[in-house]
């Protein structure tokens, strides 16, 4: 099973997103922000960090380069409502895919499919 690990500082956004992602099969790791995620990353393996690119203390951008140094196979996506830090996100984490806000989550469930699809392939 493909686990993922949360990060996103708005309380009902990330149980909605939890959510969906666990009745698509997904086990999900929620956290509250960034630096609650960091020593998951350290302790425990995840196939991907689906971040928020805007909290306090420690933003998704600076999050997804730590943990690349910790888990450098885990895959990034985040997830942000601002065109400006789209930007600065592909710049700085430039294997990471960006969805912007707001979205179906059907769409969120593809993109993370999509990441993964090569290494299902085979397996129904």
């Amino acid at each position: 099973m493909i686990r993922i690990l949360l990060a996103e500082d708005d309380r009902v956004m990330r149980e909605y997103l939890a959510r969906a992602l666990e009745r698509s099969g997904y086990a999900v790791t929620a956290v509250d922000r960034g630096t609650a995620a960091l020593p998951l990353i350290e302790s425990e393996r995840f196939d991907l960090l689906l971040s928020d690119i805007v909290m306090p203390e420690m933003d998704g951008i600076e999050l997804a380069q730590r943990a690349a140094e910790i888990a450098p196979d885990m895959r990034v996506m985040f997830i942000t409502g601002f065109a400006a830090v789209t930007l600065k996100a592909g710049k700085q984490v430039p294997q990471a895919r960006v969805l912007s806000k707001p979205f179906h989550l059907r769409d969120l469930v593809l993109e993370v499919a999509r990441m993964f699809e090569t290494e299902n392939v085979g397996l129904s």
